[in-house]
């Protein structure tokens, strides 16, 4: 079971400790019911039977000659074979299966915004695929839904601030999700990539004994003011033995080239107000 520690605050930048509180999940599975359909029974085979004709009697000649027989019908004419390359009847699209077009980007508005809701996730999302908990942490309880609880890589945890299921508290992207934050926040990026998005280098406070860094701040680049009003916090891991050199007590540039050689990606992004 996954642990990692929700901060007491959000104010300045979201900062992820590897000294993580145990966090329990509850998943519930919702399943739909099957519905089948009869089968349709087999069209009925009409035979005509054949009918005998019994020959008449001879008969007097008559005084006018008869008239003459009505000539035969002739046959319907057989509609003309359809051309190998003729455009067939269009049939109409196949409707795509439920979910498969789900947005998977976490914006500071709509469903995600600071003053949203569980029924606006529902609405957004199906409440079918959302399971709700209840969880006790150090200084009080948290109500935290989660979307697609099944699918690692559509998971995706908010946590709310009220007992009522509203008000945005935390939206958390970990494991192998592949939602996308803010400015294109997602799992994987390297320190250069997050330079990029924040169009500067920034702050990183050292590694800890799980090798997780976290970004301390953005020094005022483009992540540090999200529309919306929303911050954003990253945990970078290293899977380096040299990581222990950078420990978590000091600070560093994202542009240090001791943090560089490390090669750190995003493990877990922190989305709050």
């Amino acid at each position: 079971m996954r642990k990692r520690l929700i901060g007491a605050g959000l104010a300045g930048s979201l900062t992820v400790s590897a000294t993580a509180l145990a966090v329990g999940l509850a998943f519930v599975q919702q399943s739909l019911a099957q519905r089948s359909q009869p089968n349709l029974p087999p069209e009925d085979q009409l035979a005509p039977s054949q009918m005998t004709q019994t020959m008449p009697g001879a008969v007097p000649e008559p005084a006018a000659p008869p008239s003459p027989a009505k000539p035969a019908p002739k046959p319907a004419p057989k509609p003309p074979a359809i051309h190998a390359s003729a455009t067939p009847a269009s049939e109409p699209a196949e409707k795509p299966a439920r979910g498969t077009a789900v947005r998977t980007v976490v914006e500071c508005s709509g469903p995600f915004a600071k003053d949203s809701g569980m029924l606006a996730l529902a609405m957004a999302y199906d409440s079918r695929n959302m399971t709700f908990s209840h969880e006790t942490v150090p200084g009080g309880e948290a109500d935290v839904t989660t979307l697609f609880p099944n699918d690692p890589r559509r998971r995706l945890e908010v946590w709310w601030t009220n007992p009522n299921r509203t008000g945005t508290y935390l939206i958390d992207i970990a494991g192998k999700s592949t939602w996308t934050g803010p400015l294109g926040l997602r799992l994987g990026l390297t320190l250069e990539q997050l330079e990029k998005l924040n169009h500067k280098p920034f702050k990183v406070k050292g590694f800890d004994h799980d090798e997780v860094a976290s970004v301390s701040s953005w020094d005022g680049g483009a992540l540090a003011t999200l529309e919306g009003g929303c911050k954003a916090g990253v945990s970078m891991h290293s899977d380096a033995s040299a990581a222990s050199e950078l420990p978590a007590k000091d600070e560093y540039s994202s542009n240090d080239p001791a943090l560089r050689a490390l090669k750190p990606t995003v493990s877990e992004i922190l989305i709050g107000y």
